[in-house]
């Protein structure tokens, strides 16, 4: 592809979120909530801004598909094609916690190349290049590169979790724990460098696939910790599969050799009987 369609694509995202964040940080803290059959949370500012961002998207690339978390779950085969997360941290955001983020992903050939996520409370706007056609990978936060930090896990570096992975505390932890309630952000600490790695046990496509991108052009180490038993990978996405019931336990972690360390922790793998690092 030229580099007038990466450019375009840029600048789409930037238009997207120029017109959807300000209504949702107006309704942040106030939108009512129900429960949808997994017991997720959705408000009416998900459901409006999945349907705005999709017209948009729609309307800046016709020919591309989209997958949205409160719209269409099937993917088709298309060559290009969108996922969409219109708010990652809902219950972050029914409550006032300002971090939540708007999550967007393009998948060519069933995988992403291209990923950006906008953090509006924050202002912090990550956006990144993986193996996508006729573009050098790179990773940006607020338009300046990133990338991971490497350093042994001690409780001077933090490691993020999600709320389904606390059975990781019934035992010492080598470094300091962080909670932060958004799958992106979660992830995207780790491409930035503020932690040495970061856990997600029941993520569905659109919680990973606007992150895939960022976290890899960054350098992490991507790990799904439940594909030796399941088999499943997300991607490349399988044509006419509805992906809304799969998840994928993911563990992202500043390099490989971290990632296995930490994998013997977040696995809870009875055999594991280390306390320190592995050797750099």
């Amino acid at each position: 592809m030229t580099p007038e369609f990466w450019r375009e694509v840029l600048h789409t995202c930037v238009q997207v979120n120029t017109i959807v964040a300000p209504r949702l940080l107006e309704w942040a803290g106030q939108s009512l909530t129900e429960r949808k059959a997994d017991g997720s949370l959705v408000t009416r500012a998900d459901l409006w801004a999945d349907q705005k961002i999709t017209e948009l998207l729609q309307r800046a690339f016709p020919t591309h598909a989209c997958l949205t978390e409160e719209g269409n779950h099937t993917y088709h085969g298309e060559e290009w094609c969108w996922i969409i997360d219109p708010i990652d941290g809902t219950t972050n955001y029914s409550h006032g916690l300002p971090i939540w983020c708007v999550a967007l992903a393009l998948l060519y050939q069933g995988i992403p190349v291209f990923g950006y996520v906008y953090v509006p409370p924050l202002g912090h706007t990550f956006h990144g290049y993986y193996q996508a056609p006729g573009h050098p990978n790179g990773a940006f936060l607020n338009r300046q590169p990133i990338g991971v930090k490497v350093a042994e896990p001690n409780q001077h570096h933090f490691f993020s979790l999600c709320a389904r992975s606390t059975d990781v505390l019934k035992r010492s932890f080598p470094c300091k724990i962080r909670m932060l309630g958004s799958a992106s952000y979660n992830l995207l600490t780790v491409a930035t460098g503020y932690t040495l790695g970061a856990v997600e046990r029941t993520p569905h496509v659109w919680d990973i696939a606007p992150a895939w991108p960022i976290v890899q052009a960054a350098g992490a180490s991507w790990q799904w910790l439940n594909a030796p038993q399941t088999g499943q990978k997300p991607f490349p996405l399988a044509a006419d599969h509805d992906v809304s019931p799969a998840t994928f336990h993911t563990l992202v972690s500043a390099n490989a050799q971290l990632g296995q360390f930490f994998a013997a922790y977040i696995t809870l793998d009875p055999q594991f009987r280390g306390t320190s690092a592995p050797n750099r």
